[in-house]
């Protein structure tokens, strides 16, 4: 029993290293599976990340949906300003 005995503490230790070691690989494979759910979450808004930085795309838009939105906002801006002004003379 002699030999079991000191190499008892030396299994434990194992156990416990081997335990922490499985627990920090699970870590690590969660983070690398959240880290990859939103990159593809950011790829469907068209972003895009690189080594050179982050791209933002831009979606099509047919040119007639541009001009009808341009057009609405101008139109907008236009009544906007038209309102009438009362003006209040003190002479």
């Amino acid at each position: 029993m002699g030999a079991f005995g000191n190499l008892f503490p030396l299994v434990i230790l194992f156990c416990v290293v081997g335990g922490i070691a499985w627990l920090g690989w699970q870590i690590f494979l969660y983070s690398e599976q959240l880290a990859n759910r939103g990159v593809r979450k950011l790829e469907k808004k068209n972003i895009n990340f690189s080594k050179d930085g982050a791209k933002v795309g831009v979606k099509e838009m047919a040119a007639e949906d541009y001009a009808d939105r341009t057009q609405r906002a101008f139109v907008s801006t236009w009544n906007a300003a038209k309102e009438e002004r009362t003006y209040v003379y003190l002479f």
